[in-house]
């Protein structure tokens, strides 16, 4: 990796808050792509327009929800956007919107993830009852 794609993915961590694999691969092997999709991503994203950047990152959590993108993606979202002052129930009803649109597997996905990024503790039933992960037998 030469020391410009090196310093170039230093300051994608500083700015974004994240580097994702795909950033580091696309550095060490075609240093000018990730620049020309970076610049993409900065009009659309990173740029101060309109659009503050919370609102952005509420944004973006629900669409790579609604996409059921890569968990560390958008964990990693999830996570910028708290760093930012997002609060948690902010981000959990950008992340509801995904329910009537996309659906119940779309939305357990932001969930899953949101859950871990935060840490809520899930709400245990006190009686017992199947898991819900596999079909019962018998």
């Amino acid at each position: 990796m030469s020391d410009d794609a090196q310093q170039y993915i230093d300051d994608m961590a500083a700015t974004r808050g994240y580097v994702l694999d795909y950033h580091k691969i696309m550095a060490a092997a075609d240093f000018p792509v990730l620049q020309a999709a970076n610049r993409v991503v900065g009009a659309a994203y990173l740029d101060q327009r309109r659009l503050s950047r919370e609102t952005k990152e509420l944004l973006f959590i629900l669409s790579l929800t609604v996409m059921r993108a890569p968990m560390p993606q958008l964990k990693s979202h999830i996570q910028v956007a708290l760093d930012l002052g997002v609060s948690p129930e902010e981000i959990l009803e950008a992340i509801e919107i995904a329910l009537p649109e996309a659906g119940i597997v779309a939305f357990q996905w932001g969930v899953e993830a949101w859950q871990e990024v935060v840490g809520i503790r899930p709400l245990e039933p006190s009686i017992e009852v199947h898991d819900g992960k596999s079909p019962e037998k018998g």
